[in-house]
């Protein structure tokens, strides 16, 4: 059981119970002193200067590439695009990729599990190219199997858009059965790794996905930040996604020459000092090892359980014993916004809502739900004190 909140400065105040990490994960004092100790003392632009300064960042921001090229275990580094966060990465494939490649009467799958960072791209993409827009829906115990996804992929599907692991339930998706079953079918895949990253390594060789998207704020690191893994041939045939500085080799008044692969998807200026600092984070999860990190979750996950278990008021959604660094729930007459406020007044802080996943929300039966999340720095202790909150909570109702 790993014992780490002390490498977290808002922890310093013992009165938080923080269990949304599934929305955004706290950040260790590694990550936030590169942040301050960047912009103090070591701040420029990156790729144009030959001053010590500029080639430090350059050199920064390229480690970072390579490290999270071997933390996904990518064939090279021309395979990691940095983006702005997982959304941002599935729009740069919608656009670039599917705008090319969809064509009418094409179909694009997805599952009701998705994020809506995963759901409306495909959606407005499948409208613009007059293409079927697929929903793969959950079987009767709220899994998805693959012979499910099977059964919606045709040989006109040109793409599976497939969550590794649901934000909304928390489950996992059984990734590398789907993979096999689109490529068979000749579909391409992207995984959207968004909340997976945090809680299980990823291979992307492994798994054999063709795109894989992420991003650095659930897992330790700065906001505004993110990767998309693509495989190198994809990338050589993709048009950018945006133009300007930094994606061109030259420019011309009659023509303009694209940059090498992965510049000619990060146009302008970008978060270098994010950037850097995503190294950090990822560094910081290597130092703890994924079984530490494993283990010390499953505990808190299956603790989460039964609590909520006992509680005659309370509806966990998803199997039991198959959740994921969450569990969601609903409680009997009482709104999850109601519910979830009165457990912030006893320090608790869960989210609640639709969760950026309405349509497996309402493909429920629910409105909305509480979802209690967790990170490598919980603790035992939290779920007691969030066990003592929901205890009080539910008797004020």
């Amino acid at each position: 059981m790993l014992e780490i909140k002390g490498d977290f400065p808002i922890f310093s105040d013992n009165k938080l119970c923080y269990l949304d990490s599934a929305s955004s994960a706290q950040k260790p004092k590694c990550v936030i002193e590169e942040i301050n100790n960047s912009y103090a003392h070591a701040y420029a632009n990156i790729h144009r200067g030959v001053y010590p300064l500029s080639i430090e960042a350059t050199e920064r921001f390229e480690h970072t590439r390579n490290v999270v090229q071997h933390f996904i275990n990518a064939a090279s580094t021309k395979e990691i695009v940095f983006t702005k966060g997982a959304t941002e990465a599935i729009n740069l494939v919608a656009y670039s990729w599917g705008m090319t490649n969809v064509k009418p009467n094409d179909s694009v799958v997805v599952s009701i599990l998705e994020h809506h960072s995963n759901f409306v791209p495909w959606q407005r993409l499948c409208e613009k190219q007059n293409a079927a827009f697929v929903c793969v829906k959950l079987e009767s115990d709220h899994t998805l199997s693959a012979e499910s996804v099977a059964r919606a992929i045709t040989k006109k599907t040109k793409l599976l858009a497939i969550t590794y692991l649901s934000n909304g339930l928390g489950i996992k998706t059984p990734i590398k059965d789907i993979i096999k079953i689109a490529h068979d079918a000749g579909s391409l895949v992207l995984v959207d790794a968004a909340q997976a990253v945090a809680h299980c390594p990823i291979d992307v060789q492994d798994l054999d996905c063709d795109f894989l998207v992420f991003s650095a704020h659930k897992i330790y690191g700065p906001a505004g930040v993110g990767a998309l893994y693509a495989k190198e041939a994809l990338l050589e045939a993709m048009p950018p996604f945006l133009s300007g500085g930094d994606m061109i080799r030259s420019v011309s008044e009659t023509c303009t020459t694209l940059n090498d692969l992965p510049h000619k998807f990060e146009a302008g200026t970008p978060d270098m000092i994010g950037v850097a600092a995503f190294a950090k984070a990822l560094q910081y999860v290597n130092d703890l090892g994924w079984q530490n990190i494993v283990v010390t979750e499953q505990l808190l996950v299956k603790r989460l359980e039964e609590v909520l278990l006992r509680k005659d008021k309370i509806k966990v959604l998803g199997p039991i014993g198959q959740h994921h660094g969450l569990v969601s729930f609903v409680a009997k007459n009482i709104h999850h916004h109601d519910l979830a406020q009165l457990l912030s007044k006893y320090g608790v802080c869960v989210r609640a809502g639709h969760h950026c996943a309405q349509p497996l929300i309402n493909y429920l039966g629910y409105e909305g739900s509480i979802r209690a999340s967790v990170g490598a720095y919980n603790t035992v202790e939290d779920i007691d004190r969030f066990q003592e909150a929901l205890e009080k909570a539910l008797s004020f109702f």
